[in-house]
Order: C-alpha cells, then structure tokens, then sequence
C-alpha cells in the first residue's frame, strides 16, 4: 500500500515537472517553460514591491504638487526597470536573448547619445524635487545669471529677471555649475557698496558717514546695524565697503544705487573726495 502511494506520489510530481518543463518555442533562439514564466512572474512581482517602497521613501516629505511631477518621470523610470530586469532574468533561466540584444544595441546607443542631455536634465530634476535645494520664489543664482524662481519642471526651471526676462534654465546646469540660494536661509541677505576715498581723509568721518546713508534707507533693516569695514590701502585710495542688511535681495541693485547717490551727496557736504587712478611721472633727463 505503501509502494503504491509513493508511486502515485512520485508520478504526480513528474507530472508537475513536465507540466513546469513544457516549452513554448517562440524562434528558433527563443524558448520558454512555463517554470521561466513563473520565474519572470515572481521576479516582476517583486521588482513591483521594491519600486513602490523607494516611490513611498523619495516622495514622503513632497510637496503635493511636486509628487504629481516626480510621478511622471518615476512611471517612464519603472518600465525602464522592468524591461531591464525582464531581459536579465530570461537569460538567468537559460533563454538566449541575445538576438534581442544584437538587434536593439545600435538603436538603443543612438537613442542615448540623441537624449543624452534631456536625461541629464531630468536627472536634475528629479535631484531638485527630492532634496528640495529650490523652490518656486526663490532668488537663484547661476551660471553668473539671477533670476526669482517662478515654475519647476522635470527639464526646465524658468526664473524671471530684475529687469522682467523669462530666464528658462536647463535642469542639468544645477549639476555643472555651483547654486546660489538667495533666501534659502530667509527673505534677509547682506548686501554691501564698496566705495575709495582720498588719501589724508578723515576715516572715522568717512565711517559715520556711511552709516548715515545707510540708516535713512527705508529698506535697510535695523537689525543686525550696518557696518563700515576699512578693507585696504590701494594705490590711489582708502577703500572701504559699507555692509547692510535688507529684505528684498532681488532689488538690491536699486538700493545699491540710491546708497552710492546718498553717499556721493553726503561726502561732497563733508569734503570727503572720491579720487580717480593717478600715476606719477618721473622724467631724467640724462647729460648728453
């Protein structure tokens, strides 16, 4: 009774094995079990879990708006994914997709070097939207360019000037090239004007004047107080740069000049000079 389960048992799991070993020959390079398809199914099933994990993990701390723009490019990434782990376990279980390869390399190496920018551009994107460096209203500066965040999109960041230009900068500048946030620490930024005055000059009437000129702009905030630094003795001036704080970074090249013209205004009041580059000239006359 016994030897008859155990035959019984042993032709079930033959049957189960010829049923799992049965192949489907596609070509004459390509055939497929129905193990291989269970095997692409368990490993598909299981790509889906780790893709959904690390989608919860990027996009937890997102804005809501920034996760429906991460969630586009993450959709294009994830069949990227699948495709690459599709073809990576057919051949694991003995298919040949070498064929698949042969044929798709010189196209998949053409259609790289074509997007090779726009990848670029999308990978910065998707670096903005998670470690969250910018945001819409920010004052950026880059590639020697400011300009006020207006919209973030996976390729493109468009900023508006101080004189009202549309400044549409590709993502993947933020990976060649060093980010100024403006406000990222708040909307105060310390600004300064460097200005020269004569030698001979009078340097503590020239520190209260500038301190003057700096506390009677209504933009200029109380706290911290501006301050006068006596930066260096040059050729043909004591320089020195007034530092103050304001709240409004993205117009203080106004300010900048509404300081210089108080400045200039108060230093001719106090017979404070301004000079300009002087070299002296020294004429030998040599015996003939």
């Amino acid at each position: 009774m016994q030897l008859e389960e155990k035959i019984t048992e042993s032709s079930t799991w033959q049957g189960i094995k010829d049923v799992l070993n049965l192949h489907f020959d596609f070509t004459e390079n390509i055939s497929i079990s129905i193990l291989d398809l269970l095997v692409v199914i368990t490993v598909i099933f299981i790509t889906t879990l780790i893709l959904r994990l690390a989608y919860k993990a990027f996009t937890r701390n997102l804005p809501n708006e920034d996760k429906a723009k991460f969630s586009g490019i993450f959709g294009y990434f994830r069949w990227l994914i699948y495709m690459i782990i599709l073809l990576i376990t057919l051949h694991s279980v003995g298919v040949n997709v070498t064929a698949i390869f042969a044929a798709s390399a010189a196209l998949l190496i053409g259609i790289g070097l074509a997007l090779q920018t726009l990848f670029q551009d999308i990978i910065a994107g998707v670096f903005i939207l998670i470690d969250q460096s910018v945001h819409v209203g920010d004052i950026i500066e880059i590639d020697g360019k400011v300009g006020r965040v207006e919209e973030i999109k996976l390729r493109t960041t468009r900023a508006v000037t101080i004189d009202n230009k549309v400044l549409v900068l590709p993502n993947h500048l933020y990976l060649e090239n060093s980010l100024y946030n403006w406000t990222q620490n708040g909307t105060l930024t310390r600004e300064s004007v460097a200005v020269g005055v004569a030698y001979g000059s009078d340097v503590e009437l020239v520190k209260r004047v500038l301190l003057q000129a700096a506390n009677a702009h209504p933009e200029v905030v109380d706290s911290p107080k501006p301050d006068v630094l006596f930066t260096d003795f040059a050729d043909s001036s004591l320089n020195f740069q007034l530092i103050f704080t304001m709240n409004n970074s993205f117009k203080s090249q106004f300010l900048k000049s509404d300081l210089r013209f108080e400045i200039d205004r108060l230093f001719r009041e106090n017979g404070i000079t301004i000079p300009f580059p002087q070299r002296d000239i020294h004429i030998i006359d040599k015996p003939s």
